[in-house]
């Protein structure tokens, strides 16, 4: 390849002539190395471009010749790698195996003196003058300014044969901004998933694929899915962006993979991405907040916190528990700076990551000391911390099994979105952190795990056991046609139990419970119905209680022995990790909005039974400790057995004397139900029966065990222990739950004068047998049983027999509760209603 020299005409005009001398190149007193240099660039560095497209040409001419001269002499000498006389090529050849140190290019046998500073100075100057003219005639204008170490390395692809496209011959590319696809993101080479990510190709293919996500997604309708959400973002001042998991694996299955196996990783690439569109909308939005947090809802896989193991560790996971203890707030380290307090100097922002020890600097870059550094407060950068422990749901314990814990991490926004009893939907990051004091107790490395929340929601109590289904929803709609739907149900209920008919209609009502009501949000008015059953040993409350505890969506099962006022209520405790006091929900907080099953009712102590007199009526529990004052929301039926207080119902004396109990707890219950071991032949006969059939029946070695409820191990099934089968077991708890979440009934058109004589009657009795009093609190009683038989049809609004069945429940739970002497009086002058009750209920 040759090479031509050619000066500048004088001729040519200033604007397309360089300066030989540039204003920024020394002139005087240059040495004469310098001087060499300059000359070459001079005459090399020509500002024409029809010169430098002569030379590209004569270039890549010299190379096409070269490859072509190589490719004819291998045609014509036709080399065969198998010829017999390979050996030939290790034969000794003068002309190959030494070169002319006279040859062009080669100044091996020229000796050069090293060069001054001075020199090198001048020198560099000049390359740098000639690298800014070449960048110049490149098109390269934007790094004129900057210092040629700055720039981009880019790299010309040149054609090197005859049959190569000729538009190839300016085609540039940066390899680091080249963009990946999303089938060379899915071709993982690294030997983990973070390593991957942290390729910063890798980075950016991730961030591009996730924006055209946010911007591209659309519904059925062709409208934007996340154009809106980032809308109402803005319009809320929200920090979170939720994303459902459906749609990106819909759309980007290599960003869904990646996202549950490095959720870290993909996350803050997620929030970066995600600012930048909300900035797109709402170019000022970094003044309200300077991040948005990507939120991941509909993650298709949940787990149980009793089998989180170790394949979990650092993936996303999905759990559902309770809250039992939420922790005050804290500041935490984000960005950190210090200052150096010998030269005064600010050293930072360091990112303090919460999965690692304090970030320290080791020495000053100023002035190169070892400190001592102090924490610039304010510039140091702080983010919210909180933590709260969260706990299996009562309802999915194994039998015989303590429920499980694990500590959850809240950030950003999500602080203060639990408390104490609320049934949460967790969607977060499982990460293991380091415990000393697990360590020094177990003498060898242990990690403690925590789960940081990425999104939080209410489950409501929900489970997948009651989850109804489209094909559930349409039995439940077919199955309340049923005109006697309402004795279908209360047969249903604890159906492995023989007779007790008014009892299985208290825990009906009390299961589906009545409608709460807030008047002018200053008061409100508990639709949860609170049941009573006392009576002899051996009469199946505690069975009730337990076949409650199954059939409710959301139940607590506790026993009076074994329960405190704290353990039922809340307790204060100081958290060992940061020495400050925290709540922890009892039993009735746990239950809300669900039913607490209170067993041995009477073996509590009075104090611990007053302590839940505000949870019954205002369905609140009250903390006033250590110096944490706050209510916690106790909205859940009570369902309590008791025995008598002689150990026998005496039938012969008043109810007051035969239990424990103050007058204030009884008149909180809304039905009390008396169980007594009367002896009657015919009755005995068929209860024994009974027993028998169910023992034989449900005997393990069976054959036709299929038969049986598998849902209901106790407590067996209807076809196989009672004589009519009217509502499978699990089609039961699905209408429950539907009721109760879907049917509010509304009291229109009531007979309001009846309700009014009714309860003018009873208060009257009340006061001259000397039996529990009759209060307003059981008029409500009638409103909500009412409310409680509509929901059983699915109604929306309360009918006259609903209204006839709930009188009949008051008055026989008034009338059961009276000595053997007034019985029968009572039940007379109270035959006008239950007559008619029961023409219209058999109407109905």
């Amino acid at each position: 390849m040759s090479s031509r020299k050619r000066s500048a005409s004088p001729s040519e005009g200033d604007g397309s002539r360089l300066a030989s001398t540039p204003p920024e190149s020394p002139t005087d007193n240059a040495s004469p190395i310098a001087e060499q240099y300059r000359h070459n660039v001079e005459n090399t560095a020509v500002d024409d471009d029809l010169y430098e497209d002569d030379i590209i040409a004569e270039e890549l001419s010299d190379l096409d010749a070269l490859d072509a001269q190589d490719e004819r002499a291998e045609e014509r000498d036709g080399q065969d790698l198998f010829a017999d006389d390979f050996e030939k090529d290790y034969n000794s050849d003068n002309s190959r195996d030494h070169y002319n140190l006279s040859a062009r290019y080669i100044d091996d046998n020229t000796e050069h003196r090293e060069l001054s500073a001075r020199e090198r100075r001048e020198v560099d100057q000049v390359l740098n003058i000639r690298d800014r003219v070449m960048m110049r005639r490149q098109g390269l204008t934007m790094f004129d300014e900057l210092d040629n170490d700055a720039a981009p390395p880019t790299t010309r692809r040149r054609r090197r044969a005859a049959y190569d496209d000729d538009s190839d011959l300016d085609m540039e590319f940066d390899a680091e901004n080249e963009e990946m696809s999303l089938e060379a993101l899915a071709d993982v080479k690294a030997t983990n998933l973070p390593e991957w990510i942290s390729v910063p190709s890798v980075a950016r293919g991730i961030s591009t694929q996730f924006h055209r996500f946010l911007l591209e997604y659309t519904d059925e309708n062709g409208q934007s899915v996340y154009g809106a959400r980032i809308t109402d973002l803005g319009a809320e001042n929200s920090e979170s962006l939720v994303i459902s998991y459906n749609h990106l694996a819909e759309s980007r299955a290599v960003l869904a993979y990646f996202l549950v196996d490095a959720p870290s990783q993909i996350l803050r690439i997620f929030d970066e991405v995600a600012m930048d569109v909300v900035k797109f909308y709402y170019p000022d939005y970094e003044r309200i907040h300077s991040q948005i947090h990507v939120r991941v809802s509909d993650l298709p896989v949940s787990y149980s916190l009793r089998d989180l193991r170790e394949a979990q560790l650092n993936t996303l996971i999905r759990v559902s528990g309770v809250v039992t203890r939420r922790s005050n707030v804290f500041p935490q380290l984000q960005y950190i700076k210090f200052d150096c307090q010998k030269c005064h100097a600010v050293l930072g922002p360091f990112f303090q990551d919460s999965d690692h020890d304090e970030v320290k600097p080791s020495f000053c870059h100023v002035c190169e000391s070892r400190g001592p550094f102090l924490v610039n407060t304010q510039q140091t950068v702080y983010s919210n911390y909180q933590k709260i422990t969260f706990q299996e749901s009562p309802g999915s314990v194994p039998a015989g099994r303590l429920p499980r814990h694990r500590e959850v991490i809240l950030l950003a926004d999500l602080i203060d979105s639990a408390k104490p009893g609320d049934e949460l939907d967790i969607t977060g990051i499982y990460k293991n952190v380091y415990d000393g004091n697990l360590n020094a107790k177990n003498g060898f490395p242990v990690f403690a795990t925590a789960i940081e929340a990425n999104l939080i929601l209410r489950g409501e109590g929900r489970s997948e056991k009651i989850a109804c289904t489209a094909i559930d929803e349409q039995d439940i709609k077919n199955l309340s046609k049923d005109p006697n739907i309402i004795d279908k149900i209360i047969s249903s209920i604890a159906p492995s139990i023989y007779g007790h008919r008014d009892i299985k209609t208290a825990i009906a009502c009390s299961l589906f419970g009545g409608v709460s009501k807030n008047v002018n949000g200053k008061h409100s008015i508990r639709g949860d119905i609170n049941v009573l059953l006392l009576g002899d040993p051996g009469t199946a409350k505690s069975q009730f209680l337990k076949y409650a505890e199954k059939t409710a969506y959301r139940s607590v099962f506790a026993t009076g022995q074994g329960a405190s006022a704290v353990g039922l209520t809340a307790s204060v405790r100081k958290d060992p990790a940061s020495n400050e006091w925290s709540l922890e929900g009892g039993a009735l907080v746990l239950a809300d909005q669900g039913t607490c099953l209170i067993d041995e009712f009477d073996k509590m102590n009075d104090q611990d039974r007053t302590s839940i007199h505000e949870a019954m009526e205002q369905q609140s529990i009250s903390i006033s400790k250590a110096g944490i004052v706050t209510t916690l929301q106790a909205r859940c039926g009570i369902i309590a057995a008791a025995n008598p207080k002689m150990g026998h119902y005496n039938s012969t004396i008043p109810f007051s004397q035969n239990v424990d109990l103050t007058e204030p707890i009884l008149s909180r219950f809304d039905i009390l139900c008396v169980v007594k071991d009367i002896s009657n032949p015919s009755a005995d006969e068929r209860l024994a029966s009974f027993v028998v059939a169910s023992h034989e029946r449900s005997h393990p070695a069976k054959k036709n065990l299929e038969d049986f409820d598998d849902e209901d191990e106790d407590m067996h099934d209807d076809s196989v222990l009672h004589p009519r089968s009217p509502i499978d077991q699990k089609l039961l708890m699905k209408y429950i739950h539907y009721a109760r979440t879907r049917v509010t009934p509304k009291l229109q058109q009531i007979d309001e004068d009846k309700i009014s004589r009714v309860y003018a009657d009873m208060r009257r009795e009340s006061l001259a047998t000397g039996a529990f009093p009759i209060t307003v609190r059981h008029l409500e009683s009638i409103l909500r049983c009412a409310e409680a038989f509509a929901r059983m049809r699915l109604s929306e609004y309360v009918s006259a027999s609903d209204i006839d069945r709930a009188i009949k429940v008051a008055i026989d739970s008034f009338i059961g509760a009276q000595k053997l002497s007034v019985k029968k009086n009572l039940s007379r002058n109270f035959m006008k209603y239950t007559l008619g009750s029961r023409s219209q209920g058999a109407r109905s």
